[in-house]
């Protein structure tokens, strides 16, 4: 007979009660606002859309909590530039390239190469390039690729290894660095 942990037995918990309390955390987790209370410092982030002319030089969040109207800006910047497309970019992938842009000490702006994907836009970039991911982090606005004009690549790459935040993948040839808010990987 196979032995089932189950939540009738004292002091052990069920998998189907340990999955749902898993999911409730979470879910709990993506609730909270990023940083811990009102102490933090304000959290700023320099970009520009080179394919839209449109920038973005700002607080995103105050006393722990994101800036809706910030966001919703934010959000227009980093549409899928080829179809015009908006979508929900995920606050933490602004927290990765504000804290990348303190760690390297960089008053000048990143530089967007491409953030969201609307899925006809990254079926395209597929049928392009075969490495392009067929469910994409950009497609769920989770991913940016950025450049950083007058900076060696090597370095952006390095610092945001560095962060250990996500996934990190550098293209130096084509000058651009992929940062995403997914797992901790890096190519």
């Amino acid at each position: 007979m196979k032995a089932e942990k189950s939540a009738s037995q004292p002091g052990l918990l069920g998998r189907r009660r340990a999955l749902g309390l898993g999911i409730a955390a979470a879910v709990f987790s993506l609730a909270r606002p990023a940083l811990a209370g009102p102490s933090s410092p304000p959290r700023r982030v320099h970009l520009v859309n080179p394919h839209t002319g449109e920038s973005f030089d700002d607080i995103y969040q105050e006393n722990g909590e994101y800036l809706p109207d910030a966001l919703r800006q934010l959000d227009l910047l980093l549409r899928d530039h080829a179809t015009d497309k908006v979508h929900t970019i995920d606050p933490g992938l602004i927290d990765l390239l504000s804290g990348l842009q303190r760690r390297i000490d960089r008053p000048q702006p990143f530089h967007v190469v491409s953030a969201y994907r609307s899925p006809e836009t990254n079926a395209a970039a597929r049928r392009h390039n075969r490495h392009v991911a067929r469910n994409s982090l950009h497609m769920h606005g989770k991913a940016v690729d950025v450049t950083a004009p007058n900076l060696d690549i090597r370095k952006l790459t390095r610092a945001a290894i560095a962060m250990e935040a996500g996934g990190v993948g550098a293209y130096p040839h084509a000058n651009f660095v992929h940062l995403d808010v997914g797992p901790v990987r890096t190519w």
